[in-house]
């Protein structure tokens, strides 16, 4: 019985992420040592990663329905702009501390509704009226994008008071805030996915949709409850780069839309719905940004990251798809009697 765990565990897609994680950091480590391994490095990278992170979180939870979010950086965006434009219009920058707070409080609480808005949307296109997710959310983010267009011209929204750089730039504990954020957000994931009926439902649905309606699941609830988590992380992750940015525009990490996907895909979470783990998102994030911030430093062009980036997930798809297929005809395999 332990070896065939060991077996489970050795053939998983998150022993295989933390394999190209290790992978690539002592490779990175190797060709750049001193620069690389440097303190400086180390806390750069770890503000860094949350803002892409932030929606790989957001990406994952809609895949594992079977779905896919393709407006997670327009909602960060749009969400991102009405925080900004309440700031402006509000919270001068020579405001009290106390004052400041308060605004930024309240700001930060409409782009969460804001992008809980969005988020039921999406789940509206596709549950009730049964559009393909990749297309109702290619459609809406589109629709988001010019919003946020609308409200500013196409121009930074800046000017804020100092504490608005606190979320994306400041320690708490000698920790980077947005690395505790991240933190607490993919820790509240892994929970609610893992621990929760809310969790088995959507791996039910997602792993085999007729026998979830069959179940009594409620699927159209259950779908727009998905979009409305993940509307809710996109927009967190829009105060951290507004926050880190110190400005907000509807055009900020149009990049972080195929990074998401990346990393939601090489953690381990089936495209198709119905397998995923957090703890391989996370090891994916880190492989991510040990590589981007490594290629950075070789002073690799942007194309051939791109690429590397392409080249990493077709590999690691065509490895999970056949582990994927191998398991669903061990599934439907006949049971033999002894």
């Amino acid at each position: 019985m332990k070896n065939h765990n060991n077996s489970n565990i050795l053939e998983s897609p998150e022993f295989r992420m933390a394999i190209i994680a290790i992978s690539v950091f002592v490779l990175m480590s190797l060709l750049s040592p001193e620069r690389f391994l440097s303190s400086q490095n180390i806390i750069s990278m770890a503000f860094q990663f949350p803002e892409f992170a932030i929606l790989a979180l957001a990406m994952t939870i809609v895949m594992l329905t079977g779905g896919i979010d393709l407006s997670v950086v327009g909602i960060s965006n749009f969400t991102a702009v009405v925080a900004a434009i309440i700031l402006t219009q509000f919270a001068s920058p020579d405001m009290s501390l106390q004052a400041s707070i308060l605004w930024y409080g309240g700001a930060i609480f409409a782009a969460l509704i804001l992008g809980a808005v969005c988020g039921y949307t999406n789940g509206i296109l596709v549950a009730y009226l049964g559009l393909p997710p990749i297309l109702a959310t290619l459609g809406s983010g589109l629709v988001f994008t010019g919003f946020a267009v609308a409200l500013t011209g196409g121009s930074a929204v800046m000017g804020f008071p100092e504490v608005v750089a606190w979320l994306g730039n400041e320690r708490l504990l000698g920790i980077p805030v947005p690395l505790i954020i991240f933190i607490v957000l993919a820790f509240g994931l892994h929970i609610l996915l893992s621990r929760t009926s809310f969790g088995l439902k959507i791996t039910m649905y997602g792993a085999n949709p007729l026998a979830a309606f069959f179940a009594a699941i409620d699927i159209n609830r259950m779908l727009i409850k998905v979009y409305v988590v993940s509307g809710m992380l996109s927009a967190i992750a829009g105060l951290v780069i507004m926050s880190r940015a110190n400005s907000a525009k509807a055009d900020y990490g149009s990049s972080y839309l195929l990074l998401a996907i990346l990393i939601a895909v090489l953690g381990g979470v089936n495209p198709y719905g119905g397998y995923g783990k957090i703890i391989g998102v996370v090891l994916a994030v880190l492989s991510m940004q040990f590589l981007s911030s490594g290629l950075n430093m070789l002073q690799v062009s942007n194309f051939a990251r791109e690429l590397i980036w392409g080249s990493l997930l077709i590999i690691v798809m065509i490895i999970n798809s056949t582990n994927w297929i191998k398991q669903k005809k061990n599934a439907i395999k006949p049971i033999k009697s002894s």
